[in-house]
């Protein structure tokens, strides 16, 4: 069946309404408009099945060389449901779908494509309460679960991305931004940048990044260790296996400790410039075993670890008014946390994220840009005048600061 070791394949889902209830109710022609359809978007046709039901209603199933696809009937309401699963990629399931809409003379159509078999995969992602998106990963690289968590790599719209318990985290289209809103910021709020504490962020772009920005220490912790390698080993950015072998090491400036950031903290040396807080969203999951490390507790012992003139960063949520409670809630423990707060919201994508120091004042951010070892690429003086001020939902939250 289908392409000789193709085991993979388009399931199209359709809803379709507004047809005149007499060809919902006619076999011949039903079964001749499916047969035309599949054939004409790329299908074998082996056979085509017809059932009518009293006191109406009609059934078709067309056979496949590819799968099948079939239509259910309903005169009575002016409606179907129709589906077309072809493997391979010799036929076109949607284009059937499209002609078989319009044979019927449909009045709407509503779709879904899952794509199915080895290497396709279609995640569905929560992005607020009833509300989700869908990613086709054409090509699953890599899946495991660890012990912590649920672990997918693999190609999407967006190029090569990184999907932790069904999550996006980061992808080869985005990270740049992603990641440069997450440490520019804080590296130029802190005094200096010589010791550079990341907790989280099992990429890698963090470290590199604190690195290239002056770093001569960056201390990295992780608690999944299958993460981190294989980030390492099939994501286009972040660690190379070999930088992260040395890391692993001690050897050079970035030194990776597969430790939880609970337990680090406990036993750290002070005298950090920045402390980088890059896990998955904080969340309602009470199972959430990184959710303690964005409560104010962990964020106080982070504050003891900075130098004078240190600065705490951590990935503060969604500023999007369907998902900010995290937002909100991270920006109330960050102003009684710290004498001075900048909110950074990424361009063109959906995440914030807050930079705390003990110190008070007005920062100069867009005057240390200018004489910054690290030139970011995603953001300039005019980015930051504009995406350092808060949703006005969050400054209305707590006290204001930077930007409010």
């Amino acid at each position: 069946m289908g392409e000789i070791g193709a085991f993979s394949g388009r399931h199209v889902l359709a809803e379709l309404d507004g047809i005149e209830p007499r060809l919902l109710d006619d076999p011949d022609f039903l079964r001749e408009a499916l047969r035309s359809a599949v054939a004409e978007a790329g299908a074998t046709v082996v056979d085509v099945l017809a059932h009518r039901f009293a006191p109406h209603g009609v059934t078709v199933l067309a056979l496949l060389a590819e799968s099948h696809a079939s239509v259910h009937a309903y005169p009575e309401i002016g409606a179907a449901f129709a589906d077309v699963f072809t493997c391979g990629e010799r036929a076109d399931p949607e284009l059937a779908v499209r002609l078989l809409a319009r044979a019927l003379g449909t009045g709407s159509v509503r779709t879904t494509t899952a794509r199915r078999g080895h290497g396709a995969r279609q995640l569905t992602e929560p992005v607020g309460r009833g509300i989700s998106r869908s990613w086709d990963v054409s090509d699953v690289l890599f899946e495991t679960r660890t012990e912590f968590q649920h672990l997918l790599i693999g190609r999407t719209a967006q190029g090569i991305s990184l999907f932790c318990d069904g999550e996006r985290q980061s992808t080869e289209a985005t990270q740049l931004t992603y990641h440069e809103a997450l440490m520019v910021p804080p590296m130029l709020l802190a005094g200096q940048v010589r010791r550079v504490l990341v907790i989280g962020s099992s990429e890698g772009v963090a470290s590199r990044l604190a690195v290239a920005g002056g770093a001569e220490v960056v201390d990295h912790v992780d608690i999944d260790r299958v993460a981190v390698r294989a980030c390492a080993e099939h994501l286009p950015y972040g660690y190379t296996p070999a930088e992260l072998a040395a890391a692993e090491r001690g050897d050079g400036p970035v030194r990776v400790h597969y430790r939880d950031g609970w337990e680090f903290l406990a036993r750290a040396e002070p005298g950090y410039d920045v402390v980088v807080i890059d896990l998955p969203d904080e969340n309602d999951d009470p199972g959430a075993q990184h959710n303690r490390l964005y409560g104010k507790e962990f964020l106080e012992r982070c504050t003891a670890l900075l130098a004078p003139g240190g600065v705490v960063s951590s990935q503060a949520g969604c500023p999007t008014m369907w998902r900010n409670d995290t937002l909100v809630s991270a920006w109330r423990r960050f102003t009684e946390a710290f004498g001075t707060v900048v909110y950074y919201g990424s361009d063109e994508h959906e995440w914030a994220f807050l930079s705390g120091r003990v110190e008070g004042g007005e920062p100069d951010l867009e005057g240390r840009l200018e004489k910054a070892a690290y030139r970011p690429r995603t953001i300039d003086a005019t980015a930051l005048r504009g995406n350092t001020v808060p949703p006005l939902r969050v400054r209305a939250s707590g006290p204001t600061r930077r930007g409010a």
